[in-house]
């Protein structure tokens, strides 16, 4: 019980101040950056490259982490949602809110991507278009839309986080509009927190994944696989029950509209 209380303890110190843990790690690093920086002033036998104080730029700590920062969500959410978009062949695809720097910009190597968020897009590529909008009143017509995407954002709509209004039934809204814009014969993409269904405000809310199938009750669910707590894998065709005992697995599901 102790235990528990001062990881909870921490991580909302994390929250609305900082990571001790990072503070740590920075603190820890300073004696090798003082001898990385003597042995190559040592080292060095010209001006070119030399050390300024006005161009510091201290990061030793960052051999304290992994090879590559990786969210395991994203990484192999948007890797899965990318080879079915591949595999059926869609040259134009339209995406709600998912990221940009990984999701989306796989399907620029093979498709024309219409992007839409309420917040401003700064990155201008070529295949990429952007139209500002929200989730809850998508600029498309009833049943315009053959390939959709939304991953890792009906969890949020709602909570204000980005600067949209609040409301509690967001993320039913969100399912609701997303229905109204898939082409029948269509393929609309989904992910999201799944597990111990609960309201973390105001990041985001875990879904059991019947809540989530329960809100696009019209649509064909084709697949349910899952990303459980702590594995760096997709289990395909995962067992409800499954996600059910995850603390916070990522759920995805894929649709066609009858």
């Amino acid at each position: 019980m102790g235990l528990g209380i001062l990881k909870q303890s921490l991580f909302v110190f994390r929250q609305f101040f900082f990571d001790p843990v990072s503070v740590m790690r920075r603190w820890m690093s300073i004696p090798s950056f003082v001898m990385n920086l003597r042995q190559y002033r040592r080292l060095q036998h010209d001006d070119f490259f030399s050390f300024r104080l006005r161009d510091l730029y201290f990061s030793t700590h960052d051999r304290f982490g992994d090879a590559a920062t990786v969210d395991r969500h994203y990484f192999h959410q948007d890797i899965w949602a990318a080879k079915l978009i591949y595999g059926s062949g869609v040259r134009n695809h339209v995406d709600i809110g998912s990221r940009v720097d990984g999701f989306v910009a796989h399907l620029l190597l093979f498709c024309t991507v219409t992007y839409v968020d309420i917040r401003p897009l700064s990155v201008i590529t070529e295949s990429l278009r952007y139209s500002e909008g929200s989730v809850l009143d998508l600029p498309f017509a009833d049943n315009s839309v053959h390939s959709l995407s939304c991953l890792h954002v009906i969890e949020h709509i709602g909570l204000g986080r980005y600067g949209d209004q609040v409301n509690p039934q967001g993320h039913e809204l969100a399912a609701r509009e997303l229905r109204r814009v898939l082409k029948p014969g269509g393929m609309l993409l989904v992910s999201t927190p799944v597990g111990r269904e609960r309201l973390c405000f105001d990041a985001h809310r875990v879904f059991d994944p019947s809540t989530v199938i329960g809100m696009f009750f019209d649509l064909n669910l084709v697949e349910f696989s899952l990303i459980p707590d702590a594995e760096g894998r997709i289990i395909q065709n995962a067992p409800i029950e499954l996600a059910r005992s995850c603390e916070y697995g990522c759920g995805l599901f894929r649709f066609t509209k009858k």
